[in-house]
């Protein structure tokens, strides 16, 4: 079985804009999880 995904990235409250996700996937981010395990249902809003 091939593996296509090197790089996974959780994203979490420290990446809060478009600009910090743009510079993720030109430093070669293949998979982005999201991490909803902290923080109220009003942090992750945003």
């Amino acid at each position: 079985m091939s593996r296509r995904a090197k790089i996974v990235c959780t994203l979490g409250p420290a990446v809060g804009s478009a600009e910090q996700i743009t510079a993720l996937v030109e430093s070669g981010m293949d998979v982005a999880r999201l991490n909803f395990s902290h923080g109220e249902h009003a942090d992750h809003e945003r």
